[in-house]
């Protein structure tokens, strides 16, 4: 079985693949002060939820985006579950060309779910090759454009809708912290309501006016894909976004790993 770990600044996505199939989706909260002996015991204490263990694994993926976490991790698989993780990084064989500048600054985060996203959304109805775009609602909200080619040519990067709620709190006194909710109007009859109208709609309204500036800058058509924690929410008021899919991540790991597992066999 296949272990497929996403860092990201907030939280730790694992996903368990038995050949192509996803067994489990599992989460833990990243912490940057991670000893290898903790990361250790937050994956076994994850995957024990659903009746796995380190025993049943036979490799490993990552991508992290939290460089503090990467090294104590690595040394965890290693030492708890004898794996030598494969780290999505500079080197790595993604099967789409990256035109960022320098390549490097990318997220690997970012990268995996724009090649998940071709190879599932890259074809229209009529099988035609067609672009796609990436919103991820994480941390922060990220606009991953990807050709049809497919080329990866960058994208946007914004303050995610938490970040957001928590700014608005904090530097505001008399502001109360609030769950980004849809409001029953974008007039908002009290302070909770004016707050989760201008988080949730103004996040719509983002994202429709940058997906609108970039279908402006290209010559072929797109697919829009939301993913993250509110892709949902934002999903649901949004007439630009074509699909939520949560899998991504997961999805695109395991294909990364298998083209670079295939390619070492080859070598």
């Amino acid at each position: 079985m296949l272990l497929c770990v996403d860092v990201g600044n907030s939280h730790t996505t694992l996903g368990v693949f038995d050949g192509a199939t996803l067994r489990c989706e599992l989460r833990v909260s990243t912490r940057r002060g991670w000893t290898r002996d903790e990361v250790a015991a937050a994956l076994s204490q994850a995957l024990g939820l659903v009746d796995l263990h380190f025993g049943v694994l036979t490799d490993a993926v990552l991508a992290c985006v939290v460089p503090p976490a990467l090294g104590p991790l690595c040394e965890a698989l290693r030492q708890y579950a004898g794996l030598e993780p494969l780290v999505v990084g500079p080197g790595i064989k993604t099967g789409m060309p990256i035109r960022y500048e320098p390549p490097q600054d990318v997220g690997a985060d970012r990268i995996v779910t724009a090649v998940a996203a071709h190879r599932r959304y890259g074809r229209d109805a009529q099988g035609q090759p067609n672009g796609v775009v990436v919103v991820d609602f994480g941390t922060a909200t990220t606009f991953d454009v990807v050709s049809p080619v497919p080329e990866y040519l960058g994208g946007a990067i914004a303050p995610g809708v938490g970040i957001s709620a928590d700014a608005l709190f904090a530097r505001a006194a008399k502001l109360p912290r609030v769950d980004a909710r849809r409001p029953e109007s974008v007039i908002g009859r009290n302070t909770v309501a004016a707050i989760q109208s201008g988080l949730v709609l103004g996040y719509v309204g983002l994202v429709e006016g940058i997906i609108a500036r970039i279908k402006e800058e290209v010559d072929w058509p797109m697919t829009v894909i939301a993913t993250g924690g509110f892709a949902t929410t934002i999903a649901r008021e949004s007439t630009t976004i074509d699909e939520v899919d949560d899998a991504l991540v997961l999805e695109g790991l395991r294909y990364i790993h298998s083209r670079n597992r295939k390619a070492e066999k080859d070598d």
